[in-house]
């Protein structure tokens, strides 16, 4: 029996997203987390569903905790509501953090499951493939995978371009990642079991959806295990799929790339200076750089409106400034903005942004008329050499200041 109050909602851990270790007084064999948003239509057939199948094959050994990111329709509610008649259900509302990996590792945060293990709230997981990854992480595999790309795997009415668009992301993370996209045939699953051993005290830092991509490449896991799935069409609510997560794929490979390889153990080896976000601000910087260019050159040269060098100079740097935060809040300190979403927040980040680049600025400026007056008589050279300099100013400063992880609810 659940030691949770009836109807109580758990509340929702905060800080760094790092499942413990210590399973405290309280210990069963399996935690299901199902990550929700606008479920309502789906989550009473779920929780019915999941609880007849387990508690048949594991009876009072197991939770079901639903992570809702404050539907609007009212999920949790829902939910909450089935508390009193499946004991085993447990309830949480997040209201000031989005997104589905976080959602799950939330959940296992306050699970008390030695296997941890994700599922979809819209019933395009088939429930009874749990029972085979629970058998296989209950032999030796420290995570069971549901894949579409093994025998009895695949996907039921998928078009050409979806199609297309999977494989095309599987090959492209086996381009950029492929120490752990290797490991499995369907790393875009989110449909998995995982010992907690394997990932307790690690620092996870997922984005978007494929949080499988985390679990593999930061967690300690040995042997892998992979069940067919047949991947079913949803009957109720609004898929999720859209572009952006194609793009927090692809970033989140990347980020990935750049904190466990090479270059993650060199940060490690000089002390810890954040490499691979300074790289990411370098890309921002760059396509700043192109911003800057074209303004400046839209502004100053003699064939278009001819203004004076350092008033173009100030008026392209401020534009490309506006574009390099929003870059940086979104991607390079995406892991600090996530934990600080308010409108007020932002403001104030792009506030000192703004202000630690404007310093910048103004040495730029100073940089860009000592180089073009008295050593390179091209103004573009110069004001690459000009941007080169400040940059390493820009990113410290705005680490320290501008993007860290102050109190939060």
């Amino acid at each position: 029996m659940s030691i949770i109050e009836p109807n109580s909602l758990l509340s929702v851990p905060t800080g760094l997203l790092r499942v413990s270790q210590s399973l405290g007084s309280r210990t069963i064999m399996f935690s299901l987390v199902i990550p929700t948003y606008k479920e309502r239509d789906n989550i009473e057939k779920v929780v019915k569903t999941l609880s007849n199948l387990l508690d048949e094959s594991i009876p009072g050994d197991y939770e079901l905790i639903v992570v809702d990111d404050d539907s609007p329709d009212g999920t949790w509610e829902v939910a909450q509501s089935l508390m009193p008649e499946y004991p085993q259900l447990r309830v949480m509302r997040r209201q000031d953090e989005r997104g589905l990996s976080s959602a799950v590792i939330r959940g296992w945060q306050v699970a008390s499951g030695r296997i941890l293990g994700v599922i979809d709230g819209d019933l395009q997981h088939p429930p009874h493939v749990l029972l085979q990854m629970l058998d296989a992480v209950g032999q030796r595999a420290d995570l069971a995978v549901a894949s579409r790309h093994v025998d009895g795997g695949g996907v039921s009415s998928w078009s050409f371009i979806r199609r297309f668009l999977s494989r095309g992301a599987q090959l492209l993370g086996l381009i950029i990642l492929p120490g752990v996209l290797g490991r499995v045939s369907d790393p875009m699953s989110g449909y998995f079991l995982v010992r907690r051993t394997a990932i307790a005290d690690v620092t996870l830092n997922p984005i978007g959806y494929k949080i499988l991509l985390e679990v593999v490449g930061r967690g300690s896991v040995g042997e892998i295990a992979e069940v067919g799935y047949v991947f079913c069409e949803r009957t109720e609510g609004e898929s999720k799929v859209t572009w952006k997560q194609y793009v927090e794929y692809i970033h989140h490979l990347i980020r990935l790339r750049l904190s466990t390889g090479q270059l993650g153990k060199l940060s490690q080896h000089i002390g810890g200076f954040p490499i691979g976000r300074f790289l990411r601000f370098g890309l921002v910087g760059l396509s700043g750089l192109f911003v800057d260019m074209v303004v400046l050159y839209l502004l100053h040269d003699p064939t278009t409106l001819s203004l004076p060098l350092t008033r173009s100079k100030i008026i392209s740097g401020e534009i490309a400034i506006i574009n390099n935060f929003f870059w940086n809040d979104s991607w390079t300190f995406a892991d600090v903005t996530m934990q600080q979403q308010e409108w007020r927040q932002r403001l104030k980040r792009f506030l000192k942004f703004n202000l630690i680049c404007l310093a910048g600025l103004v040495l730029n400026v100073l940089v860009l008329n000592l180089v073009f007056h008295y050593i390179i008589r091209n103004s573009y050279i110069a004001n690459l050499i000009a941007i080169a300099s400040v940059t390493i100013w820009n990113f410290w400063i705005n680490l320290k200041l501008s993007w860290r992880v102050t109190q939060v609810k």
